[in-house]
């Protein structure tokens, strides 16, 4: 399913968290495990707190809606919003991060 407003496939978000506000310092405070994991992706830049790019392009960044945490992500060249609050849909994350990285220059 495509979100029309963002252009986003919406596999992993329930339909309510389609429209979420930008994580806030607080809210990426609560993310720093994952975050301190993409930093070890030699691959990934972390250009501005919680906003990581590949090469010149835009990766993935975070959002937040009723306590629960979203990303959207560039995998396979397009971004993806997922679930991220809890720590297995973390590991699911990194896990499809780290193949994209690593199979696509």
């Amino acid at each position: 399913m495509v979100c029309p407003r963002l252009g986003l496939r919406c596999r992993c978000a329930p339909r309510h968290a389609r429209h979420v506000r930008h994580a806030t310092q607080e809210d990426l405070d609560r993310l720093e495990d994952l975050l301190r994991e993409l930093r070890k992706l030699r691959q990934l830049r972390e250009r501005k707190r919680g906003y990581f790019s590949r090469g010149s392009h835009a990766f993935l960044h975070f959002h937040e809606d009723a306590g629960d945490f979203y990303v959207d992500v560039r995998l396979y060249g397009v971004f993806q919003r997922m679930r991220v609050t809890n720590r297995s849909e973390q590991i699911d994350f990194l896990a499809q991060v780290q193949t994209a990285v690593q199979s696509n220059p």
